[in-house]
């Protein structure tokens, strides 16, 4: 969740790790600090709350060098404060260490410490790493620091720095995310991509158990046991400009609205020209390996789970397999029956979530073949698939998902195409016609965001509420939930997704002249019986509320005039086919949430106790 940076060369580094640590805002952090040497010493920095009081220290008293560390902490062992903040030094002040992750065993590492006379100033599990490498060091640095993580337990991503050592920083990876940005004459280490995309695109991403001694001009990496491993850079062609607001108030409001070009480019980058055919160039499973599946297993987090139950659908219609779709945190631990044929596909946004990684680690434990959906190439999750299929969003900075989560819902479209068409259920005249939806999507996607204004009055209208009530069927009900899902994270207002058919057994009874219930209710004419029938039921469930003095929020096409003699407030989208209405359900709810939280004052980009990226358990 924290957020590392640190640089190596000939720039001011308080400079490249403020710069860093800003754009790693978005992971939720509570403190932070920077170390750096200068004139063979170490300087420190250290300030509570967020990143510009840092700043405004740095600036009212400067501090200097050309190698420094710097993090931004988010608490779990002890309270914030600049004592509990990082970096982390030894006995000495000459060793610092700056530690995403958990040290399971700090307790008995810091009992035994203390008994042979370290002196502790935190309450952290990371400090007790500091003193443990303090004890180990003999004059080799890399040696003190692999015998101190032969001790540890737990996860971790480490950057230590010396003053006895100053041409290098040590580094060393397990369970939590840290990679190597590759300059000339200066090269870095950071938690996540965007940190350093002002200054490099080419990035080594370290795996469990790897260390690596970065200096300016070399970065070797080994095992824990010192064996070298070679590993090749990842190039990465986010634009910068991506990981900057552009002129939008919030990083949130402008990725809700690049949403169109995001799912435009997910479609060009795997249909063919003639959209005949689906090519997944990062698969390593064969197109036979893929016509054997008999069953799909998805397993997600938070908005990806929300995705993934829309992929369900749209793979058990598509390929005609049965699907299953569970919660990552509950998947790997409840020893699911797990057939030989059965694919277990992961989703997560960028590639490090714990959860998610585990159940990954899970099905291959198991024999089973994994294919991911993630946003960041190279990331864990991507490099131990079988096969992957990247989203191409770009950075995500807002930690509440927007185009992300739409982009998933894309390529999962094109996997269900993808193996319908193996399959023998979707011809080539489908596979078309589908496509030919899929890529008009972009634009009617753009005729919701233009109505901006209208969703900003109705959030004027219901910001005050207490509580809300979402609900949907089919298609609907997934989108219910990441629509409750976004309130909920930016907004504190408590909501609650459902499906519509369960409102009378239970939820009915938080009915009440306060409550606002958002019914998503889409139908076409172009739609099948069932949807039809779905979207009927949805106006019996609207009726009900109403009847109990309920305010009803609506998503509707345009054209519908029944929905409006019955809600509060409608809010229309496109008419499009029943299977595609997530793409445009998906950001009025998104922008409903984002305009109540605004009205509220509340920190949209940042939210409270959130992160990102969740990469402990």
């Amino acid at each position: 969740m924290c957020g590392i940076v640190g640089y190596i060369g000939d720039k001011s580094a308080v400079s490249v790790l403020m710069v860093g640590l800003t754009k790693l805002e978005y992971r939720g952090y509570d403190s932070a600090g920077v170390a750096v040497i200068n004139g063979g010493h170490v300087q420190v920095r250290k300030r509570v709350g967020k990143l510009q009081a840092l700043a405004d220290s740095l600036k009212e008293d400067p501090i200097d060098g050309r190698v420094g560390i710097g993090h931004s902490r988010w608490a779990t062992h002890g309270e914030p404060s600049e004592l509990n903040a990082h970096p982390h030094n030894d006995c000495t002040g000459r060793l610092y260490v700056v530690h995403n992750g958990i040290i399971e065993n700090y307790h008995e590492l810091r009992d035994e410490l203390l008994a042979a006379g370290h002196r502790f100033a935190s309450a952290t599990d990371t400090e007790s790493v500091a003193h443990l490498i303090e004890a180990n060091y003999q004059g080799d640095l890399v040696d003190a620091v692999r015998q101190a993580l032969a001790r540890v337990r737990g996860s971790f991503a480490l950057v230590v720095l010396s003053q006895d050592e100053p041409d290098k920083l040590v580094v060393a990876r397990r369970q939590s995310p840290l990679l190597l940005g590759i300059g000339h004459g200066e090269n870095f280490v950071a938690s996540d991509v965007p940190a350093l995309l002002r200054y490099t695109r080419d990035i080594v991403f370290l795996d469990d158990d790897e260390m690596a001694v970065v200096t300016k001009d070399t970065v070797e990496v080994t095992d824990l046991e010192g064996r070298a491993h070679r590993k090749a850079a990842v190039h990465i062609d986010w634009d910068a400009a991506a990981a900057e607001r552009g002129g939008y108030p919030h990083f949130m409001l402008k990725e809700i609205h690049e949403q169109p070009a995001v799912v435009c480019r997910v479609v060009s980058r795997y249909a063919s020209e003639d959209r005949k055919e689906i090519r997944l160039d990062e698969m390593d499973l064969g197109d036979d390996e893929l016509r054997n599946v008999r069953r799909i297993c998805i397993q997600a987090c938070g908005t990806s789970w929300h995705a993934g139950l829309i992929g369900r659908m749209l793979l058990e219609r598509l390929s005609r397999l049965p699907v299953d779709t569970d919660i990552s945190s509950e998947f790997r631990y409840r020893n699911a029956i797990l057939e030989p044929n059965t694919l277990v596909v992961g989703i997560s946004q960028s590639g490090e979530t714990a959860d998610t990684l585990a159940g990954l680690r899970e099905a291959k434990s198991r024999g089973l073949k994994v294919v991911s959906i993630v946003n960041v190439p190279g990331s864990t999750v991507a490099r131990e698939s079988d096969g992957v299929i990247y989203t191409h969003a770009g950075p995500e900075i807002g930690v509440a998902s927007t185009k992300a989560y739409t982009a998933q819902i894309a390529a999962l479209y094109l996997f269900a195409l993808r193996l319908g068409q193996l399959r023998g259920e979707v011809d080539t005249a489908r596979l078309q016609r589908r496509l030919r939806r899929l890529e008009s999507v972009p634009a009617q996607m753009e005729e919701v965001l233009k109505q901006e204004e209208q969703i900003k009055a109705i959030a004027q209208e219901f910001y005050q509420a207490r509580d809300f009530i979402f609900i949907g069927r089919g298609f609907g009900y997934p989108s219910a939930l990441e629509g409750a899902l976004k309130l909920k994270e930016i907004s504190y207002i408590h909501a609650e997704g459902y499906p519509a058919g369960e409102l009378k057994h239970g939820p009915i009874a938080l009915i009440d002249a306060q409550m606002p219930v958002v019914a998503i209710a889409t139908s076409s004419e172009a739609d099948t019986e069932t949807s039809k029938v779905i979207y009927e039921k949805i106006l019996s469930n609207i009726q009900e509320v109403k009847a109990r003095k309920g305010k009803v929020i609506a998503i509707a096409v345009q054209g519908d005039e029944i929905i409006a003699q019955s809600a509060d407030c409608v809010i229309y989208v496109p008419e499009v086919t029943y299977s595609f209405t997530p793409f445009l359900v998906a950001p009025p709810l998104q922008m409903l949430a984002y305009h109540i939280a605004v009205l509220r004052g509340c920190d949209v980009d940042q939210p409270r106790n959130l992160a990102k990226s969740v990469t402990v358990e």
